[in-house]
């Protein structure tokens, strides 16, 4: 009989809700003025498109997209587009604001997007889905631009989709724009060293908590939730650095070893095995939900949105959560989380390695310049300290947990520019 895997319990909140609610706090603790908390909680733009696809089998489906443009203050937007049937304006929203403070956190001159078509690229052939991809592209023709909106790949998309993007908006364009998205392929445009740049933020990351809370990375403990690109990464750098990753996940459920999981092993396993885990020799297998009340020393949950909940916070036992997913932490959490005293590196830091090396390969696309992927790796890794020390050194000035300090980094930097750049 084939092994189920039981559903997680999730708090039931609204995404862009529970955002706005550590933005709230940030935004109290700096006493910023209710006209500029107005202009920062309300997306500058939202955009609607309906996208009518002839299918395979000669249907037309009419399929809804989105994106929305939160902040262009600090320059051009940048955010990833999702392929997924959950998509929609709230999650939109919400993600889009993220990318503004992820952005302003780790110190690189854009603002905030997202998009997304809610649809199911599973059930979709290579066909439809870029008929989909370049009816999107056309639609949203006067938001995209080098200078204005940039794209990137998310969930149910990359560098396939990417590059049919780039080439949509090049031919409306009437000449070849690299730079309208990243996370092309290599031959087209895309950056050395962006495949693994989220997971290699978050390993950067958990190495400064690990450093600040005394934790030695050679006898350091880790589980990791999710093992994809970016919890798979994670992983193995760490890995590589010394530390013992003990359990892993996916869908079909999670797989502990007390004595250590092979990375390199459990990656061949999956890519052999249809990108699935189940059946990996290497570990016991676990209910996935129990992985994330391990006694380790570092969690990091890089799988998808509240994991950790209020049902489930007071059951974890990790020193440090080096968030790789964009909120896998509830709101409703926090308090507990904080209320044990574990350190939280928050996703909009945490995972922020990502977009970095996208604000990369945009430089190298307006140069027409290749940086080495020990270039790309390099500049990285020093953003992400920096990023790291800096929310590090508020979280102790405002006496606040580390979540809270990179949101207040974030929206102080935005607070300012909008006072020094004036408004309406």
């Amino acid at each position: 009989m084939a092994y189920i895997e039981p559903a997680p319990i999730k708090d039931k909140e609204n995404p862009f809700e529970s955002m706005m609610s550590r933005f709230d706090l940030a935004a109290q603790i700096l006493g910023i003025s209710d006209e500029l908390y107005n202009i920062l909680k309300t997306p500058d733009k939202q955009v609607i498109v309906s996208l009518p696809i002839t299918m395979d089998d000669g249907r037309i489906e009419v399929f809804e997209g989105y994106r929305v443009i939160h902040s262009k203050i600090l320059g051009p937007t940048k955010g990833g587009i999702r392929f997924d049937m959950g998509v929609n304006l709230d999650e939109v929203k919400a993600l889009a604001a993220w990318m503004t403070w992820k952005c302003a956190v780790v110190d690189i001159p854009y603002g905030g997007a997202k998009g997304g078509i809610r649809c199911n690229p599973r059930n979709m052939s290579a066909g439809e889905i870029e008929r989909l991809t370049r009816a999107f592209t056309t639609g949203m023709n006067d938001v995209f631009g080098p200078d204005k909106d940039i794209p990137a790949p998310d969930m149910g998309t990359g560098p396939r989709e990417m590059a049919w993007l780039m080439d949509q908006y090049s031919r409306n364009q009437g000449k070849t724009v690299t730079a309208v998205v990243t996370g092309k392929p290599l031959f087209l445009g895309g950056s050395l060293g962006r495949q693994e740049a989220t997971g290699r933020g978050v390993m950067i990351s958990a190495l400064a908590a690990m450093e600040k809370l005394q934790i030695n990375p050679y006898k350091a403990t880790v589980a990791v939730q999710g093992f994809g690109n970016v919890g798979s990464h994670a992983a193995l750098l760490l890995e590589e650095r010394g530390s013992q990753i003990v359990a892993v996940s996916d869908i079909s459920g999670a797989y502990y070893n007390e004595k250590g999981i092979d990375i390199k092993q459990a990656i061949e396993y999956r890519n052999k095995n249809n990108g699935m885990l189940e059946g990996f020799p290497g570990a016991e297998q676990i209910p996935g939900p129990d992985l994330l009340t391990l006694a380790v020393d570092v969690l990091v949950p890089a799988a998808t949105e509240d994991v950790i909940t209020r049902h489930n916070a007071d059951k974890v036992k990790a020193r440090l959560i080096v968030e790789g997913a964009n909120g896998p932490t509830s709101s409703k959490a926090d308090a507990i989380i904080n209320e044990k005293g574990i350190m939280v590196a928050p996703d909009i830091l945490a995972n922020a390695g990502g977009v970095t090396v996208s604000y990369f390969e945009w430089v190298q696309n307006r140069l027409g310049y290749k940086w080495t992927r020990e270039r790309v790796n390099r500049r990285s890794d020093r953003t992400i300290r920096a990023a790291f020390n800096h929310v590090y050194e508020t979280s102790k000035k405002y006496n606040v947990p580390m979540r809270i300090a990179a949101y207040i980094v974030a929206v102080d930097k935005i607070a300012k520019a909008y006072e020094f750049r004036g408004g309406f």
